[in-house]
């Protein structure tokens, strides 16, 4: 599982998936409600999209991690066009279900959970000793749960750098336990992601370094 010999998807993959993430970048920086929210929601992007494609020659990733990646990219840059508390799949969220708010936020956090655990559970099983089984999905976990704390500990800068001009970007919606529902949605989404997903990673990565 650790050494590589050809990559696990055919350049045409990648492109189409690369595509569709600079398509949906151009049209979330077409009019969005707020420019600075909007470049805040959406600089994870414009720092991994390059990062991916610097690393893909010599680590390339599963087909099944990139398309989480786009996934997660997408909606990041569809909370940037809008912001998160003006969302359309929000409000037909809180038509539908009776909620009392926008929760596209929360679909963002569970993500913050989903993508990165899948991706840590990737790095460490082809960069580490650790092997499937319990200290690994802990360790995943824990993972997920830290970036979701330190993107925390950013929109609490952000709040003091720019005080009110950052309640689009904290998205609280007057929820005061606003932060600690964000983080427990990552940590189900940490969870969620390698029970569902854990034996179909495996057969990437054994393809991968096949």
């Amino acid at each position: 599982m650790r050494a590589l010999k050809k990559p696990d998807h055919p350049a045409a993959y990648a492109a189409g998936l690369l595509a569709a993430v600079l398509a949906v970048l151009a049209w979330s920086g077409i009019g969005p409600y707020e420019r600075g929210t909007w470049l805040l929601e959406v600089f994870p992007v414009l720092v991994v999209v390059p990062v991916l494609l610097l690393s893909w020659p010599r680590f390339p990733l599963t087909r099944l991690l990139y398309a989480l990646i786009a996934l997660h990219a997408v909606i990041l840059m569809v909370g940037g066009h809008y912001t998160y508390a003006r969302t359309p799949l929000g409000f037909w969220m809180q038509e539908w279900f009776g909620f009392t708010r926008n929760h596209y936020d929360r679909i963002g956090h569970l993500a913050q959970g989903f993508i990165p655990a899948m991706a840590a559970r990737e790095i460490l099983l082809r960069k580490t000793p650790l092997a499937a089984g319990g200290w690994l999905f802990t360790i995943v976990t824990a993972v997920a749960l830290a970036v979701s704390a330190l993107y925390e500990l950013a929109e609490w800068g952000a709040a003091v750098a720019l005080g009110s001009g950052a309640d689009e970007f904290l998205a609280t919606q007057g929820d005061v336990w606003d932060t600690q529902k964000d983080m427990l949605m990552a940590w189900l989404g940490a969870m969620a992601a390698q029970l569902l997903l854990a034996r179909w990673h495996d057969r990437q990565l054994r393809a991968l370094s096949a």
